[in-house]
């Protein structure tokens, strides 16, 4: 019996920024007092300031350091914005400072940015000095790795120094990004793989002679009624099993064909798939398990489900229970086992 690889399948989230509309204006803002001395400076600076200062906002209020990640993303356009912007910019980062030309929120939730919803961060788009009103606000959603963190930072503090979307740096730019989140407990350590205690299931014995098709089911639902009451302790004792019509949706799949999808011409094989939210390259979640039984004794095809099961909730060598272990024999593997 052989697994195939499954796909890890990365959270992907959409870096979007509001972008503000222009105001028309032509020059820096006039105070009361008159106004404001002539810029002497580069012209493509909306700022008018040669240097910003920077503060930080818990607004999500946890305990992680966040400044040395802002002070990545700081030093990341202190080198390359007169390059990509077409003026050059310094930072001073200054966490608790009370009147910032930047202020960077980190939120639970960014829930709308422009047209957008649910985005990882949110800032608008600098382009003319009368769009400058500080402090210019720029929020990033908690919850991603160190380098996902810094990834959102520099893309929305580009969209502060006047970069859309389609701008070069693109890497850095583009609209939506692959991130990760701190690390987390891989599938095959957590007592339940699956982020739901009831799985649906999709039976699929069409391919089986009909006068063996009964049988076939009562095999399946063998192998599943086990698990479903722990598997000789291996599973926790809250995890259940409902039928669905909708094989689309379904947490498992289990089907009988006349060709195998493996590369043996008969027994089973499993198609495991899951996420990989902090992109260590293991599932941290199991989201859909296939089996496929090809070819074999109508008797055995509960033992081969069984199997596959276990694969399905991390068990391997001796974590099996014993009927389902490698070493049950050809007579065991097609007892009711199960009972």
């Amino acid at each position: 019996m052989r697994e195939r690889a499954g796909p890890l399948l990365i959270a992907t989230l959409v870096l979007l920024s509001g972008c503000t509309s222009s105001l028309g204006a032509d020059g820096p803002s006039v105070d009361p007092g008159g106004e404001e001395p002539a810029w002497s400076g580069d012209e493509d600076n909306p700022y008018r300031q040669e240097r910003l200062v920077v503060a930080i906002d818990r607004s999500a209020n946890d305990s992680r350091e966040y400044a040395p990640l802002v002070r990545e993303a700081l030093d990341y356009w202190e080198a390359n914005s007169e390059r990509y912007a077409g003026y050059p910019i310094e930072y001073e980062l200054d966490p608790d400072a009370t009147d910032p030309d930047v202020r960077v929120q980190f939120v639970n939730a960014v829930e709308q940015c422009g047209t957008e919803t649910h985005a990882a961060g949110c800032a608008p788009v600098i382009t003319e000095p009368g769009q400058f009103d500080p402090p210019v606000e720029v929020s990033v959603r908690t919850g991603f790795s160190d380098n996902s963190t810094v990834q959102v930072l520099e893309h929305e503090l580009g969209h502060t120094l006047g970069l859309h979307h389609s701008d070069e740096p693109r890497k850095v730019m583009a609209a939506s990004s692959a991130l990760t989140t701190p690390p987390q407990k891989n599938a095959t350590d957590r007592a339940l793989p699956w982020q739901s205690e009831t799985l649906s299931v999709y039976v699929d014995m069409s391919e089986i002679p009909a006068d063996e098709r009964d049988e076939a089911r009562r095999q399946v639902d063998g192998a599943l009624g086990y698990f479903g009451e722990e598997a000789g302790g291996t599973v926790p004792e809250n995890v259940s099993f409902v039928r669905t019509d909708n094989e689309s949706a379904a947490d498992i799949t289990v089907r009988a064909t006349a060709e195998s999808p493996c590369s043996t011409s008969s027994g089973s094989c499993g198609y495991l798939l899951g996420t990989d939210p902090d992109g260590d390259g293991a599932r941290e979640w199991y989201t859909r398990l296939e089996i496929t039984v090809t070819d074999l004794d109508t008797e055995a095809i509960g033992w081969h489900v069984g199997r596959w099961l276990g694969v399905g909730f991390g068990l391997e060598g001796e974590e099996y229970p014993e009927p389902l272990r490698e070493s049950a024999s050809y007579s065991e593997r097609r007892s009711d086992w199960w009972e």
